[in-house]
């Protein structure tokens, strides 16, 4: 298990100070990368994996058009919008999403 720091930019929510983080898991050979409550950062961009789990909501991480920006620089063979739809942002932020995402990226959505 690897952690990569999770944490806002300008927002209060989540500060760097506060030394959360989000996760990579190798599960049967492939690299799973759960990015937790964070904004588009230097260190997520750095990440290599192959399905990656991102927050879409806006309100407390990022937005479903940075998100995208992330998963194309990433470019995991999966990526799967998290943390929208309920409590924050819309059912629709995961067609934002999708709409984003370099087409060979498979978006799969899970609400």
């Amino acid at each position: 298990m690897e952690t990569v720091p999770a944490y806002n930019l300008v927002k209060a929510f989540h500060p760097k100070r506060s030394g959360w983080v989000g996760y990579i898991l190798t599960i049967d050979g492939r690299r799973v990368y759960i990015a937790g409550d964070t904004d588009l950062t230097k260190e997520n961009q750095a990440v290599r994996c192959d399905i990656a789990f991102v927050p879409i909501g806006g309100t407390f991480t990022m937005d479903a058009k940075k998100a995208a920006e992330l998963i194309n620089i990433i470019r995991p063979e999966t990526a799967i919008p998290i943390h929208y739809g309920s409590i924050v942002g819309s059912r629709s932020d995961a067609d934002v999403f999708r709409r984003n995402v370099d087409p060979w990226i498979e978006v799969v959505v899970k609400l």
